[in-house]
C-alpha cells in the first residue's frame, strides 16, 4: 500500500520534533549533573511524554510512541549524543537549541491538535491537546530534577502553543487542507515562540 506523501511529511516533522525535544531534555540532565541514565531518562521524558499524557487523556491507547520503537530509540540515540558533546559546545550553542526548541513546540502542538480532532472531541478539548503535546514532557522534566515546571513561570511558551490550537481550529472550520493547516500552525506558534523569546515578552505575573 502506497502512503500519501502528505502522512510521510508529518511523520517526518514528528520524528524531527520528538528528537530536538529529547536533545532539550537531556540537556537539562547534563545541567543537573545527572549520570547517563538520568540523561536518557529525561531525553525520553520530554521526547515521547507529551504524546503518551495526551495519548492515555483521550483513550488514544496504546499511546503512539509506544506502538513504535522508533521514537524511544530516537531518544535514547538524542540521549547519548548529548551525553558525550563536550559542554563548552553545549554553552556556547544554547541558543540554536532554543530555536529548535520552538520548530519542536510547533510542530508537537499542531500533531497534538490534529490527533485529538481525529477523536472529535471538543474545541477546548482540541487546543488542550495541543499544548498537552507541546509541553508536557517538559513538565514532566521540570518535576523529576525538582524545579517548577518552565511553562508556569517562562515566557510566551504555552501561551504560543494555545494560539497555534487555537488557529488550527479556525483553519479547520475554513476548510484548509490538512497538510496546509499543519504547516501553517507550526510556523506561525514558532515564530510567536521565538518573537517572545526576543522581546522577552511574558505574562503577568502574580503580586507577592
Amino acid at each position: 500500500m502506497t502512503i500519501p506523501m502528505e502522512t510521510m511529511l508529518v511523520y517526518a516533522a514528528d520524528l524531527f520534533g520528538t528528537a530536538v525535544f529529547a536533545v532539550t531534555g537531556a540537556i537539562r540532565g547534563r545541567e543537573k549533573s545527572l549520570d547517563l541514565l538520568g540523561v536518557i531518562v529525561l531525553a525520553c521524558t520530554v521526547g515521547v511524554g507529551g504524546g503518551i499524557l495526551r495519548d492515555c487523556a483521550i483513550g488514544a491507547t496504546p499511546a503512539a510512541a509506544l506502538t513504535s520503537g522508533t521514537y524511544l530509540a530516537l531518544c535514547i540515540g538524542m540521549g547519548l549524543g548529548v551525553f558525550k558533546i563536550p559542554s563548552v559546545w553545549v554553552q556556547k550553542n544554547a541558543e540554536i537549541i532554543t530555536y529548535l526548541d520552538a520548530v519542536g513546540l510547533g510542530v508537537f502542538t499542531a500533531i497534538g491538535t490534529a490527533k485529538a480532532m481525529e477523536y472529535q472531541l471538543p474545541p477546548i478539548t482540541v487546543v488542550w491537546s495541543g499544548i498537552l503535546t507541546a509541553v508536557g514532557g517538559g513538565m514532566i522534566r521540570d518535576v523529576l530534577v525538582g524545579t517548577v515546571p518552565a511553562v508556569l513561570k517562562n515566557d510566551f511558551y504555552a501561551t504560543a502553543s494555545m494560539i497555534g490550537g487555537v488557529l488550527y481550529l479556525v483553519l479547520d472550520y475554513a476548510g484548509m487542507p490538512i497538510f496546509s493547516r499543519f504547516v501553517v500552525v507550526s510556523l506561525t506558534v514558532m515564530v510567536i515562540r521565538l518573537w517572545a523569546y526576543r522581546h522577552k515578552l511574558q505574562l503577568p505575573r502574580a503580586d507577592q
